[in-house]
């Protein structure tokens, strides 16, 4: 069983009413993802606990973080966990569908962990399917909200299952958006990625980004790659 909260140095996730729990993707991404400048305004869509949410309100001291999520439970918990961080100031936690969510401004900076399970079979916990599956939000559902929501010199960056790329990359490209950078992630140095963290443009850039990360070189021994990536957030 999940542990019921996670410390990180300066705030702590409870999430014993989330269907997904604190894990090395959401982590991954909130350390990971950007804009071109320092982003005024960032959206987090599908929050879940608030883990990206606040992890991009510490790493961007000036911003002011928005965060959705269409379940009821999981918005009851992030709105706990932003309250009790010292970033509760700039960070709103609503409960929305991103189709359908309107703002006066757009945002220089959109992060989604997204659903990731497209075809397979739904869980019978209806909270854990809509969690973990795309039943309620597809990628191209996904894409064209986005792209209505991004600011045009913003950026989108996701984490994604490696065998999911081809397809969000074609609804990506049929809504708008451009490739700007590209981490694939693997696990240890022998095995294939199994992830791939991904930043969308709404314009072309002269050359995109391509790295690779490694999460760990032998079991339980991080690499610095991660290390260095995660340090500001992790206690160990």
């Amino acid at each position: 069983m999940a542990n019921s909260y996670f410390q990180f140095k300066r705030f702590t996730v409870c999430q014993q009413h989330c269907a997904m729990k604190v894990g090395t993707d959401g982590t991954l991404l909130g350390a990971w993802a950007a804009a071109p400048q320092a982003p005024g305004r960032i959206l987090d869509i599908g929050t879940g606990t608030g883990l990206i949410a606040l992890m991009m309100a510490q790493r961007f001291p000036e911003a002011l973080v928005t965060a959705i999520d269409i379940d009821e439970m999981a918005v009851s918990q992030a709105v706990e966990n932003v309250a009790a961080s010292p970033f509760a100031d700039r960070i709103s936690v609503v409960a929305a569908d991103v189709q359908t969510f309107r703002t006066a401004e757009k945002f220089d900076s959109i992060v989604c962990n997204p659903p990731f399970f497209e075809d397979s079979l739904t869980c019978p916990d209806p909270q854990r399917t809509e969690a973990r599956h795309t039943v309620t939000l597809g990628y191209r559902q996904l894409m064209e909200a986005a792209f209505r929501l991004l600011a045009v010199t913003g950026r989108l960056s996701i984490i994604i299952p490696a065998d999911c790329r081809s397809r969000l990359e074609s609804e990506a490209h049929l809504a708008g958006f451009f490739v700007s950078r590209v981490c694939s992630v693997q696990t240890t140095p022998s095995k294939s990625p199994k992830r791939y963290m991904m930043e969308f443009a709404k314009t072309p850039v002269n050359e995109v980004d391509i790295t690779t990360g490694i999460i760990e070189i032998s079991p339980q021994v991080r690499s610095d790659w991660y290390r260095q990536l995660t340090e500001d957030f992790y206690i160990k």
